[in-house]
């Protein structure tokens, strides 16, 4: 299944969200050379969640960084979707890959903290899991890793779900007690 499809099928309408925090991830400077020397343009990676589940991200274009910033931070409100969380941490273990980068994500014990690079870190914020490890594999492209850690929270199920499925208790499920 494509990480469109499986995006789709978790988005949030916006009003079942509470409050949401806003973080810039990654500000770019692109340079276009023209005849008179070079015209620079700004794209911003930002991502938004109400630190409950919900997280969003986007991507904003202009010739000044505010505004670039604005941008992303509006289609970031577009595009909420809802991660499974257990407590504050995931349920379970995950890989998520997008083209040349993967990110492993692991439930922490209480008191973890968020064990991760820059990018995983701003979207563990502002969905509110406290307690996770985190591994960057492949490519450190920061809109390659947020793909790919999009990928790895839509992959995530919850264990009452997972139980239904394979028609067992959730206590055969093997999950962590945290």
């Amino acid at each position: 299944m494509a990480l469109k499809d499986k995006f789709d099928k978790r988005r949030v309408r916006r009003d079942l969200v509470g409050e949401l925090t806003e973080k810039t991830v990654h500000i770019n400077r692109v340079a276009k050379v023209v005849k008179g020397g070079r015209r620079f343009s700004f794209s911003a990676l930002v991502v938004v969640g109400d630190g409950r589940g919900h997280f969003g991200f986007g991507l904003g274009k202009a010739a000044e960084v505010p505004d670039a910033i604005s941008k992303a931070a509006e289609s970031a409100r577009k595009s909420l979707v809802r991660v499974p969380i257990r407590g504050v941490t995931i349920p379970h273990d995950v890989i998520g890959k997008f083209g040349p980068s993967s990110v492993v994500l692991k439930p922490g014990q209480p008191g973890t903290g968020v064990i991760a690079g820059s990018v995983v870190r701003a979207v563990m914020d502002v969905t509110g899991i406290k307690d996770i490890r985190t591994k960057c594999l492949g490519s450190t492209s920061p809109q390659n890793v947020l793909y790919a850690v999009l990928d790895g929270l839509l992959k995530l199920r919850e264990p009452e779900v997972t139980a239904a499925m394979r028609r067992v208790s959730i206590d055969d499920l093997g999950y962590a007690p945290y």
